[in-house]
């Protein structure tokens, strides 16, 4: 398939989006990744909203975070990815 019949959805915005703010997509996942934002609004939203919360917040270290809440975390995500 040419890489202009090729789109990326929003779910894997939501997938590449870290990614994609850390320049760390090869530049053809960049580019469908900027297509798709180029006619979805809220994913620009949710692209924009994401930049301003990681410009806010900044950078949480591992030290940074108690090991009952890292616990927690991680407890929480494991179970996601099962759900």
């Amino acid at each position: 398939m040419a890489e202009s019949d090729q789109h990326i959805t929003c779910q894997e915005v939501v997938e590449l989006v870290t990614d994609y703010l850390e320049r760390a997509l090869d530049a053809g996942e960049t580019s469908l990744f900027e297509q798709h934002l180029n006619f979805c609004d809220g994913c620009v939203t949710y692209v924009d909203q994401l930049r301003m919360t990681i410009a806010v917040v900044g950078r949480v270290e591992v030290e940074d975070v108690p090991p009952e809440t890292r616990e927690r975390l991680l407890t929480a995500f494991r179970d996601w990815q099962h759900t």
